[in-house]
């Protein structure tokens, strides 16, 4: 060994950090373990004594209950486990209604948040602060009991536009009923998809390529439109037959009839989410500096494009976030339905939870559901803002 050269010390395994951090995290995870053991041992005795053993059999069992709403087929005769279905896509019908409306109207509102306009500034301001300060409960049933069901009885139905029923029974509109060559048109629609799909990305690389910026979601939008279109001309039936609503004695017939426990349940979530929404959308705009707006109006650009083409694209790396947090936020709160009376999810499993005793069952099942539901919303929205995010260089 030449004189000089220090000899490299090892460092012992109890001081090195990277192998410290590893045995951490490996004696939590059994500490988890250990903890979750007792804990299910502590079930499993208590479920013992009161003569009950973990099953999902009961499931396969007829349900003998009746349920106001569904979209798939259900009769008293039907399963457990088809009860479960129809809440669940009750559940699932509610929340992306949910998401879309109180986006489009949070929009608005966060937009009109920063208008130049005194009367909409401020009348914004104040749905914005007055939502936002409400209990979102108390809010759903006074929505429920002070407006849906202080409608007109059916007999004295308010009729707009001469087909659309309003009443406390609930709120009939026209409705299409499918022919044979329905089946037919879902594969022209389905083609329709794919090609707007295909006029989406062709757009973007367009846009990337040229540094042009074509209207993307309106050109998506007409492809899929105009070959719906021409589908719905060139087939020698009409894949759908209007169905209008009527009043038939003391009840609304035909068409498609929202309850209103639907509706107060739905546009409750909207108008209660969107005031979040509102603030969300005013933010990331804000967050924009003033200096891309006036470069922006010095190019001759309108506060239109200004908006669409520079504030939005740049805001939305500040909006996606917060706006993640909104959408799940939404989706579990509808669980809130059970104020109102609409058969979602949790209100279906609450039945049947009674009927037949399997509180850890079905409550397993419920929490299972809105996990799943708030982790797609993650996944879909994570990703969205990993496409959008700012790549530094």
């Amino acid at each position: 060994m030449q004189a000089g050269v220090k000899q490299k010390t090892t460092i012992p395994f109890w001081r090195d950090e990277r192998i410290l951090k590893i045995l951490g995290q490996v004696v939590f995870i059994i500490g988890l373990l250990f903890a979750g053991s007792i804990i299910w041992k502590n079930m499993q005795a208590g479920l013992a004594k009161q003569g009950i053993t973990l099953s999902f059999q009961f499931l396969k069992s007829i349900a003998g209950f009746d349920i106001s709403e569904m979209l798939i087929e259900y009769t008293r005769e039907s399963s457990y486990w088809q009860a479960y279905q129809v809440g669940l896509l009750n559940t699932l019908s509610v929340s992306i209604v949910g998401v879309i409306a109180s986006t489009m109207l949070g929009v608005i509102l966060g937009v009109s948040r920063l208008s130049t306009n005194f009367l909409i500034n401020r009348l914004a301001a104040f749905y914005l602060e007055l939502m936002r300060n409400l209990s979102l409960l108390v809010f759903l049933i006074f929505w429920y009991l002070g407006v849906f069901l202080k409608l007109p009885k059916v007999k004295e139905a308010i009729i707009w536009n001469g087909n659309i029923f309003l009443t406390n029974r609930g709120v009939g509109i026209p409705w299409g009923i499918p022919t044979a060559s329905y089946p037919t048109f879902r594969l022209i629609l389905l083609i329709g998809i794919i090609l707007a799909v295909i006029v989406f990305f062709a757009l973007r690389a367009y846009s990337k390529r040229t540094g042009k910026a074509p209207l993307t979601t309106l050109w998506t939008l007409l492809t899929f439109i105009i070959v719906a279109v021409i589908g719905w001309y060139v087939l020698p039936e009409k894949p759908l037959t209007l169905d209008v609503t009527r009043v038939e004695g003391l009840r609304i017939t035909g068409g498609k009839i929202l309850s209103p426990e639907f509706l107060a349940l739905t546009s409750g979530l909207v108008l209660y989410t969107s005031a979040f929404i509102g603030e969300v959308v005013r933010s990331g705009i804000q967050s924009v500096s003033k200096g891309q707006v006036e470069a922006a109006h010095a190019l001759g650009l309108s506060k239109f494009k200004t908006l669409r083409l520079i504030v939005f694209p740049q805001a939305l790396r500040v909006i996606i976030p917060p706006l993640t947090s909104q959408y799940l936020n939404l989706i579990k709160n509808s669980s809130l339905a059970i104020a109102v009376g609409y058969p979602d999810v949790f209100y279906v499993s609450n039945t049947v939870l009674n009927q037949t005793g399997r509180a850890v069952e079905m409550i397993s099942m419920v929490m299972l559901t809105y996990l799943i539901f708030s982790l797609i919303t993650s996944i879909l929205m994570n990703w969205y803002n990993a496409k959008i995010k700012l790549v530094e260089r």
